[in-house]
């Protein structure tokens, strides 16, 4: 397959055709922009890439880039929405008390955050943690769907209703499809409810735990 079938396949992805396989370590073309070095790590170019990117108006309040963190091996790869103020001071993902809560999520699942990998859709803060606008998704899109194509993961939990819409280019809402197994590229995915909204709303741990069960099943781990 030629680099530039490759790249227009990927940018029909990129557009909402989710059902494409680009299996290939190939980067998406916003990628490419900014990873010179054509026979570097994929990690390395793909981080160097989202912490030079200019392509939002992020990238101008932020303080630091939040790529992702974690296991690149993972079987199991948790997907946020944006970094919240500790995140964004720290240049981690779920970090604050919303991490915390993850954190001992993933406690609660026999695994720890070092067997799992960490990221969000977006990769620069909001302002004032608002919801991320649409252009500022499709431009922080390619990064987070070439992290899933590298980590290959056997299941991918979606947190929050942002995350699931990135990925999967569809307006779910995330009650309506909560603890329902979708698909991403071939892909177990799992939606369910952020940590932030569980701090608001604990009777909401019931459910995400119910969901979270279901993971441990389909990755073999005894609830």
């Amino acid at each position: 397959m030629t680099d530039d079938v490759l790249s227009e396949l990927a940018l029909l992805r990129d557009l909402g055709y989710t059902h494409l396989d680009l299996r290939v370590s190939v980067p998406l073309p916003a990628v490419v922009e900014t990873a010179e070095a054509v026979d570097e790590d994929p990690w390395i170019a793909l981080s160097a890439a989202a912490h030079e990117c200019t392509r939002c108006r992020l990238a101008g309040t932020r303080t630091n880039v939040v790529f992702g963190v974690g296991n690149r091996n993972a079987d199991l790869m948790f997907v946020g929405e944006a970094p919240g103020r500790d995140e964004d001071l720290k240049g981690e993902p779920f970090v604050g008390r919303a991490g915390q809560l993850l954190t001992d999520i993933i406690k609660a699942m026999k695994l720890t955050r070092d067997d799992v990998y960490i990221a969000n859709v977006i990769k620069c803060r909001p302002p004032e943690n608002r919801n991320p606008e649409p252009d500022e998704l499709d431009a922080c899109r390619p990064y987070i769907r070439q992290q899933v194509d590298l980590i290959r993961p056997k299941v991918i939990v979606a947190l929050g209703r942002f995350g699931l819409q990135s990925l999967t280019g569809k307006s779910y809402g995330i009650t309506a499809v909560r603890g329902q197994w979708l698909e991403y590229n071939g892909i177990k995915l799992m939606p369910t409810y952020h940590p932030a909204y569980l701090l608001r709303n604990p009777a909401g741990k019931k459910d995400v735990w119910l969901d979270m069960k279901k993971v441990m099943a389909e990755l073999g781990i005894a609830v």
